[in-house]
């Protein structure tokens, strides 16, 4: 009998595991995950080594399959990932990795363990580098970097934006909801503004292009009016030589 003949066998954990998420708790939680999901996947739709998604189950250990007592995160991104449908985020089924971003949205049931608990676990677990979260009732907002194990508040900008290295984007309140923010201030615009903002450059270019269309009609029709104009004057003076008067006498 050999060593390997005596050893116990090991079992590994499934890694094809379905989330376990309970329903979003409003309206506004699933329209804030939806802006903060569609916008991203608009500014990034030629990356496909990231992940990110909202409301699903992210399983970090074994016994959390045995006492399923921690809700995923409203929304969280994974970069240097490959980019596919996923039932769930199984972090020893993919090489370990934990998110690089997320995003917990406030409620009265939820605020105490996104501000304690949760934070405590992104922190000292996770190590996800930057963890913000926000009320789209109160407007509550605040951004945390992990620096030497520890969160450190990220500062706001001029503007009032909280910068995250991590997406190299700001992340910031605009008409009451958290949106993203170019490194120039510039608004990341939804799937549906993005659509209204290429209709309107398309009708202000064809605007363009109709008012220079009909401005160069107008010079054409000047142009012809004056041409025009001239034969007018050469066929009168002609009349006028037939009947031998000079024209320059008039």
């Amino acid at each position: 009998m050999t060593t390997l003949d005596i050893l116990p066998e090991v079992t590994c954990p499934p890694t094809d595991l379905w989330s376990d998420e309970p329903p979003l708790e409003s309206d506004l939680h699933l329209q804030q995950i939806i802006i903060l999901l569609s916008c991203l996947e608009l500014l990034w739709q030629e990356k496909n080594d990231y992940y990110a998604s909202g409301n699903l189950t992210i399983y970090y250990n074994e016994e959390q399959l045995k006492k399923p007592d921690f809700c995923g995160p409203d929304f969280f991104v994974v970069l240097d990932t490959e980019k596919r449908p996923r039932k769930s985020w199984v972090v020893w089924g993919e090489q370990g990795k934990y998110p690089n971003v997320i995003v917990e949205i406030l409620s009265d049931s939820t605020a105490n363990i996104d501000r304690n608990k949760k934070k405590i676990l992104y922190q000292n677990t996770f190590r996800t580098p930057n963890y913000f979260w926000f009320d789209p009732n109160t407007l509550e907002w605040q951004g945390f970097r992990l620096i030497e194990g520890q969160y450190q508040a990220i500062s706001a900008n001029e503007q009032g934006y909280l910068w995250s290295e991590q997406l190299g984007l700001y992340l910031g309140i605009f008409d009451g909801k958290l949106r993203y923010f170019t490194v120039d201030g510039q608004l990341v615009p939804t799937p549906q503004e993005a659509e209204l903002q290429q209709r309107q450059a398309k009708e202000e270019k064809e605007q363009i292009l109709l008012e220079r269309e009909q401005e160069r009609q107008a010079k054409e029709q000047a142009l012809l009016e004056k041409e025009q104009e001239r034969q007018a004057k050469e066929r009168l003076a002609a009349k006028l030589r037939e009947l031998g008067i000079n024209p320059q006498t008039i």
